[in-house]
C-alpha cells in the first residue's frame, strides 16, 4: 500500500534522474494525498516526458467517476489481469517520482507513521499506471496509480505491502510499451533490496492533510512503543489491508 507521498527534491535534480525533456517548476510538496495532483514520467514520441495526473486511476470506460472506487493502488500480482488496469499495463505505463512515502503501522495504542525513503539518495520511482477519463462535456482528466508488491524484509516491519520501485537503469523497460510487452515488464515485480529504504518514527501530524511542511517528516522517539511496534509484526498479527484506512 501506498497512501501518502512527499516529492521535495529540487525540478533539477527530480528531471536529471528522471532524464525527461520538459522543464516544470514545482514547489516542494510533504504531503501529497489521494485526489491530489502528482508528478509522473512517461515515454512520448521517441522522449520521456513529464506529466501531472490526479491520484486515484479512473479507467476510460467508467461512465459516473462518483460510483467508482478510487483505485489509488494497483496490486503488481494481479494487474495484468484486472479490468481496471488490463489496458493501463499494456498501453499506460509510468513513473512516479518521489523523495520518499508514509506508511503506518498498527499498534495497541493506534497506527505510528513512518517516513520511509532512500537510504542514498534524494529521489526515486515508483511503478505506476495511468488513464485518460472523458466526460460527456468533452473534457478530459489524466489519472494515475502506484503499483504495489509484497513488502520486503524490512518494510515487512511496517506494513504487508510496499510500492514497486524501479531503479534507473530499467527505466527505459518500463516505460516502452511499444516494444516491452505486459508479460516482460512483470518481471520488474519484485521487492526492492532490504537495505534501499530508511525509515522514520514521525508523529501523527502527517495525518492531516492539510499539514503539508517539513516539519512532519521530523522523527520523534516512539520508546516503550517499540517494543508493542515490533509485537504487532510478529507472524499471525492482524494486517490492514484496506487501500484507504490510514487512521
Amino acid at each position: 500500500m501506498c497512501g501518502r507521498l512527499a516529492l521535495t527534491t529540487p525540478p533539477d535534480a527530480v528531471r536529471d534522474f528522471f532524464d525527461y525533456t520538459d522543464r516544470p517548476n514545482f514547489p516542494p510538496r510533504y504531503n501529497i494525498a489521494p485526489t491530489q495532483p502528482i508528478a509522473t514520467v512517461r515515454y512520448e514520441y521517441g522522449s520521456r516526458r513529464f506529466h501531472l495526473v490526479r491520484w486515484g486511476l479512473i479507467p476510460s470506460w467508467v461512465k459516473d467517476p462518483s460510483d467508482f472506487t478510487l483505485l489509488i493502488n494497483a496490486r503488481a500480482e494481479t494487474a495484468a489481469e484486472k479490468p481496471s488496469f488490463r489496458a493501463a499495463m499494456r498501453h499506460h505505463r509510468c513513473l512516479i517520482p518521489a523523495s520518499g512515502f508514509y506508511e503506518w503501522r498498527r499498534t495497541s495504542e493506534g497506527k505510528q507513521p513512518f517516513w520511509i525513503r532512500p537510504a542514498d539518495g534524494d529521489v526515486m520511482a515508483f511503478a505506476g499506471l495511468w488513464d485518460t477519463w472523458s466526460d460527456p462535456d468533452g473534457g478530459d482528466m489524466d489519472t494515475g496509480a502506484i503499483l504495489t508488491i509484497q513488502s520486503n524484509r524490512m518494510m515487512s516491519e511496517i506494513h504487508h505491502r510496499m510500492p514497486v520501485i524501479v531503479k534507473p537503469d530499467a527505466f527505459e523497460t518500463w516505460l516502452d510499451t511499444a516494444n516491452v510487452e505486459t508479460r516482460e515488464a512483470k518481471k520488474m515485480f519484485v521487492p526492492i533490496d532490504d537495505d534501499y529504504l530508511v525509515a522514520t518514527p514521525i508523529s501523527t501530524r502527517v495525518n492531516k492533510v492539510v499539514n503539508d511542511d517539513a516539519d512532519i517528516q521530523n522523527p520523534v522517539d516512539v520508546g516503550e512503543t517499540g517494543a508493542k511496534l515490533n509485537e504487532s509484526s510478529k507472524p499471525g498479527s492482524r494486517q490492514d489491508d484496506s487501500q484507504l484506512d490510514l487512521f
